[in-house]
């Protein structure tokens, strides 16, 4: 492989480095992004194979990935990684779709609002997709410290400088931004698939829409900075609405107006994976031979992947997302945070770098020791909240029983709005070790800062995982719970509504 991080990816390389293709038993998964998990959403499962074989021969390829450099070490060895890029880029758009998108008429920038982490362990187990939120506060190598999603623009805007074309300038974004997350999590990123913002909005139209519900109405009026400014576009009542084109977009790109900004929108792109996936595998979409190629065309024109990426051979793991095994995580993070760099007011989302080691270690499967130490606060010193996110009756009742007899304060007992698959003990900024104190209880529980909730929050996942002394009783869920009407019934196929 060339050592010019600028090459023509067309120009002929020497060896490829590490084995980068995807085994043909890996499981994988997507958590929402706006552009790049559009495309994995269509692509999975029960496509027409030899239609699919020709969609893929026409993709376009950017560099290879780059290798680790001296010194440089990769922490989870054989596992795979997939870095999902949702590229912002306005090129080859019309001046129609430009008005639609709402993202003003520039048509030589490019930016990756949109980085996800697609990390599939060796051996076979659960795969997880890591979001970053992109105001992550992070070292660029080469260009110090930055939010995480200006490494695309860096490496984007040098490689134009120099006089690459297009294709040579986004890959060129890409590896920059590989190297970032390496920098920040250890992790070697094995291949790289980018949909750029406008494929977004063709792919969404061509499957139809699919179907959201919202907490509250969002509109001009809600969707404002600080300054009074808007952005998305965005206009949905409140409820279940059917969005495509302008409206899905919006609805992935809004984080003005929300509660949390940044770390909310993830939350929206993950949402709307779910219900497009689930839009998707249904027999109205997949068999109709107009919609596949209507999927297929707006795809093709907005891809960009590593040369080794087996498109096939990822297409054909999405029985995992089918099956409810892909896990969902957010690199470990304090939240917004004010900041002056050169006496500048920025806000950035603060990166919880000590929880690094430990997070990746979740990813790989390996106890978590982290949260079985002395370190620990006296259990009759937490309170927790514990939550049902099974259809398992009175799971959080008998979770609590279980935590009060190991001497927790209980404060509330409840279900959640949605299923879940795992079984996360979730915790708000300097409540660490109260946290360490419930997962020495709760054995296989992930831990999960976020400033989603006001105190250590056990929420019960289908995996098992639950607190000491607690066995899975066969009954299911009734009446009394949010989440009692079942999913023949609900509008929203079991997601739920979002803010």
């Amino acid at each position: 492989m060339s050592s010019d991080p600028y090459a023509d990816p067309d120009a002929p390389r020497g060896p490829a480095v590490r084995g980068l293709g995807v085994p043909h038993r890996v499981h994988v998964g997507l958590r929402a992004a706006f552009a790049s998990l559009s495309l994995l959403v269509l692509v999975g499962s029960g496509l027409a194979w030899a239609t699919f074989r020709d969609f893929t021969a026409r993709v376009p390829h950017g560099y290879p990935v780059p290798a680790l450099a001296a010194g440089e070490h990769d922490v989870d060895g054989k596992d795979q990684n997939i870095l999902l890029v949702g590229n912002d880029t306005r090129a080859g758009a019309t001046d129609a779709e430009l008005r639609a998108l709402h993202t003003g008429h520039d048509r030589q920038t490019a930016n990756a609002d949109t980085m996800m982490l697609l990390h599939v362990p060796a051996d076979g187990s659960r795969p997880t997709l890591v979001s970053f939120p992109r105001d992550s506060w992070v070292t660029i190598p080469g260009h110090g410290k930055g939010k995480i999603n200006a490494a695309y623009p860096d490496g984007y805007v040098a490689a134009k400088n120099a006089g690459r074309t297009e294709t040579a300038a986004q890959s060129a974004g890409i590896v920059l931004t590989i190297r970032a997350i390496h920098a920040l999590t250890g992790i070697y990123v094995d291949h790289y698939m980018q949909v750029n913002l406008l494929g977004f909005y063709r792919i969404s139209k061509a499957i139809g829409g699919v179907r959201v519900c919202l907490n509250a109405a969002q509109n001009a009026t809600t969707d404002r900075d600080e300054f009074g400014s808007g952005y998305s576009g965005i206009n949905l009542p409140k409820g279940v609405s059917t969005i495509s084109g302008v409206q899905a977009l919006a609805f992935v790109r809004q984080r003005h107006g929300l509660p949390h900004g940044d770390l909310d929108r993830i939350k929206r792109q993950q949402y709307f994976l779910k219900a497009a996936f689930h839009k998707v595998t249904s027999a109205g979409t997949l068999l109709n031979p107009f919609k596949l190629r209507d999927m297929l065309t707006a795809v093709g024109s907005s891809l960009l992947v590593d040369p080794k990426l087996d498109l096939l051979a990822l297409a054909r793991q999405f029985e995992s997302l089918t099956s409810g095994r892909i896990q969902f995580a957010t690199i470990p993070n304090n939240g917004a945070q004010m900041i002056y760099p050169d006496g500048v007011a920025t806000s950035i989302v603060e990166v919880n770098r000590a929880a690094i080691p430990a997070f990746v270690a979740g990813l790989q499967g390996k106890a978590n020791s982290a949260y079985d130490d002395a370190s620990a606060a006296p259990a009759t010193s937490v309170t927790v909240d514990v939550l049902n996110g099974t259809d398992v009756a009175r799971l959080a009742a008998r979770n609590a029983t279980a935590l009060r007899a190991f001497g927790f304060k209980i404060n509330t007992v409840d279900s959640t709005s949605s299923a879940a698959q795992q079984t996360l003990i979730e915790y708000p900024a300097g409540k660490e070790a109260q946290a360490k104190a419930v997962a020495k209880n709760v054995p296989g529980a992930k831990t999960v800062m976020t400033p989603d909730v006001q105190r250590v929050t056990l929420v019960l996942g289908s995996d098992g995982r639950w607190a000491k002394g607690v066995a899975e009783a066969p009954a299911k869920r009734v009446g009394g719970s949010r989440t009692a009407t079942s999913k023949s019934a609900d509008p929203t196929d079991g997601l739920g509504c979002i803010d």
